[in-house]
C-alpha cells in the first residue's frame, strides 16, 4: 500500500519502545497516520532502592533557588512523593524552574507550577546556556533518571551553581521483551520498516534486549545497572544480529543525542527529528517514508 496525503505512512510498520504506559499517544499519532504499530517495550519505569534522597531534598525544598527537570517521568515521580509529604504547593513556589522541553513543562503546569525556562533545543547542553548565567551563588536541584548524563550538574557547578542531583526513579530494560523482540526481527514478514528511539535508554536497551545474553532473573523481573556503570553493550553479536535481521530497517531517532548512542552500537541512524519532540520525530518518519518511496 502506497501512502497518500491523509495517511502518509499507510503500509509502514513502525515498532514503538517507550514505556507501556507512554507508548499510547505515539503509536495513536503514528496509527492516525496510517502506520501499523508494532509496541514492545525497550524500557521500563521503576521506583528507586530509596526514597530518602528524594524526601530529603523536598523536606528542604525552601533552601534551592532553581529546579530543574529533565522528564515528564522525574516530574511524576517527584510529585507523589510531594503528595506523601504533604508539601503544598506553596512551599514550591519561590522555585525558578527550568524544563527540558514542551513534555516536561506540560507535566510541571499540569500541577499547577510556573516554568520560567524551557531550552530552546530540547538536549541538557541547551539547558547549561540557558542557565549558565543566571546560577552563580544559587542552589539547584536537578531531578533526574538514576542513570544519565552528567552534562547538566558539571556545567552548571563550573557556573558556580551549587548543584544537588537526585535519582527520582530508574530506566530498566524490560525481560520480557527480549524473546519478542528477537522472534519480530528474525521475521522477514512482520519486521518493522522504522524503529523509533526516543531515548539514548531506548537505544541501549534495544540494543541489550536484541543482543546481550541477559541477566539473571530478579524478582522485580528487570535488568539494572548500578549508577554510574555504564550499559552493556553488545559485541560481536550485533554485527552478526545486524547482518540477519536489520535488513530494510531504518532507526529513527529524536535527536543529536539519542543518534550519537546508536552510532556508538554500530547502528545507523537513517532518520533524525529537527526538533527533539514526539511531533518532530513523527514528521521525520513521514518525510523520510515519502523520500523511500519516491525511490521505488
Amino acid at each position: 500500500m502506497k501512502p497518500n496525503e491523509n495517511r502518509p505512512l499507510a503500509g509502514t510498520r513502525i515498532l514503538v519502545g517507550r514505556a507501556r504506559h507512554q507508548a499510547g499517544s505515539l503509536s495513536a499519532s503514528l496509527r492516525s497516520l496510517g502506520a501499523t504499530v508494532i509496541e514492545i517495550p525497550f524500557i521500563e519505569i521503576r521506583k528507586p532502592q530509596s526514597y530518602r534522597p528524594l524526601d530529603d531534598a523536598l523536606k528542604n525544598i525552601r533552601n534551592y533557588d532553581w529546579l530543574i527537570l529533565t522528564s515528564a517521568n522525574g516530574v511524576e515521580a517527584m510529585w507523589e512523593r510531594v503528595r506523601k509529604l504533604r508539601i503544598t504547593r506553596k512551599n514550591l513556589e519561590h522555585l525558578q524552574i527550568a524544563a527540558i522541553g514542551p513534555t516536561t513543562k506540560k507535566a510541571i503546569v499540569k500541577h499547577g507550577l510556573k516554568v520560567k525556562m524551557v531550552p530552546e533545543e530540547y538536549v541538557a547542553e541547551s539547558v547549561v546556556k540557558g542557565l549558565r548565567d543566571k546560577v552563580n551563588g544559587k542552589r539547584v536541584v536537578l531531578i533526574r533518571a538514576k542513570v544519565a548524563r552528567d552534562v547538566i550538574p558539571e556545567e552548571l557547578r563550573a557556573a558556580g551553581a551549587a548543584v544537588d542531583v537526585i535519582e527520582a526513579y530508574e530506566t530498566v530494560a524490560p525481560e520480557k521483551s527480549r524473546v519478542r523482540l528477537r522472534a519480530l526481527m528474525r521475521n522477514a514478514v512482520r519486521r518493522p520498516h522504522v524503529v523509533t528511539f526516543t531515548s539514548s535508554s531506548t537505544a541501549k536497551n534495544f540494543a541489550e534486549l536484541l543482543c546481550g545474553s541477559g541477566a539473571p532473573p530478579r524478582s522485580d523481573g528487570a535488568l539494572r545497572l548500578r549508577s554510574g556503570q555504564a550499559p552493556p553493550r553488545p559485541h560481536t553479536d550485533l554485527r552478526k544480529v545486524k547482518a540477519d535481521s536489520f535488513s530494510g530497517i531504518q532507526f529513527a531517532s529524536i535527536g543529536p543525542v539519542t543518534s550519537a548512542t546508536l552510532r556508538e552500537l554500530q547502528m545507523p541512524v537513517a532518520i533524525e527529528a529537527r526538533e527533539f519532540t514526539m511531533g518532530g520525530l513523527i514528521r521525520a518518519i513521514v518525510l523520510a517514508r515519502y523520500a523511500e518511496t519516491g525511490k521505488s
